[in-house]
């Protein structure tokens, strides 16, 4: 049967407003993420710090927190010199940190009425190679190649104590694909969110009409969207999605529209949170469900996205 805390989170009047960067605020918090496990490493070596930086989204107002595992997994784990066990392990222990961070804030605040959901960040291929191969999606691999990637990852994830999946940053059609079949034999509901390159296609140039096609009554996916993509994008990616999957919540979490140089490991650019606030409203006014940030974003900005649509 599958869990329903998400589907009931996303069938309310008002938008679920997920967090923002976890590696933004782990950086923020002063930790180094200059290495190819990025926001993972910290399970290994600061995990007190991922506690902090998932408290700070919550109190923010974020009702939702993805775990540190977005550029998890055993190949990055077993460069490391870790076994599958232990990377598994680790993969796994990024849940219970969340849940510590919701736990502790939910008994500082006894009166809150939602209890925030936990998000099983779960990324792309492209993730693991640390080389921004997420927004390109030329991977080079078979599809059976991609489903040996994400199955076991999956099949963790959805045996573990998360609300929902958030595959996300996905580039690729291909690679959508494959997690629309593993997706269906899971018990977890998910979403699929998807990194463009303008407002009309994903980030290996498929129309995303013909993308979020692949979700068209899909059993688990409840939620359709993108990620980590300009916000000036997000309303014409949110209206062609909307027209798509009518049956499908749609989620909006853009990065901060800064650009990432792989080359120089580095953002350039910038935005105010009042900015990316007004941004926010326009999403839900163009029909999105589901809110929130990417990198670059903190917890300044929920909070801006909070006070703008509530």
């Amino acid at each position: 049967m599958l869990k329903t805390a998400f589907a009931a989170a996303i069938g309310r009047d008002e938008p679920l407003i997920i967090d923002g960067g976890l590696a933004t605020q782990l950086e923020a918090q002063g930790c180094d993420l200059n290495n190819p496990l990025w926001s993972a490493s910290l399970l290994l070596e600061q995990p007190d710090e991922i506690i902090a930086a998932s408290r700070a989204f919550l109190d923010a107002g974020a009702e939702c927190i993805a775990t540190a595992s977005y550029q998890a997994s055993r190949e990055g784990f077993g460069a490391r010199g870790l076994t599958a066990k232990q990377a598994d392990d680790l993969m796994e222990s990024s849940v219970a940190l969340a849940r510590q961070a919701r736990a502790d804030f939910l008994a500082a605040n006894p009166t809150v009425v939602f209890r925030p959901l936990i998000a099983a960040s779960i990324g792309p291929y492209g993730a693991v190679l640390h080389d921004g191969s997420e927004y390109r999606g030329n991977y080079g691999l078979t599809d059976k190649e991609l489903l040996a990637f994400h199955r076991d990852r999956l099949r963790l994830f959805d045996a573990g104590e998360a609300d929902v999946l958030a595959c996300e940053t996905v580039p690729s059609v291909l690679e959508a694909r494959v997690l629309a079949e593993l997706l269906a034999g899971c018990k977890t509901p998910a979403w699929v969110s998807f990194s463009c390159c303008d407002g009309r296609h994903i980030s290996d140039g498929t129309p995303i009409e013909d993308a979020v096609a692949l979700f068209q009554g899909h059993s688990t996916v409840l939620a359709v969207g993108v990620n980590c993509t300009p916000p000036q994008f997000t309303v014409e990616l949110i209206e062609r999605i909307g027209r798509s999957l009518p049956d499908k919540a749609v989620i909006a979490y853009p990065n901060s529209g800064e650009t990432w140089n792989a080359e120089q490991g580095r953002w350039s650019g910038s935005t105010m949170p009042l900015d990316y606030a007004r941004a926010a409203q326009e999403w839900v006014e163009a029909g999105a469900r589901i809110v929130g940030g990417c990198c670059r974003t903190g917890p300044e900005h929920i909070t801006a996205i909070t006070s703008a649509i509530r």
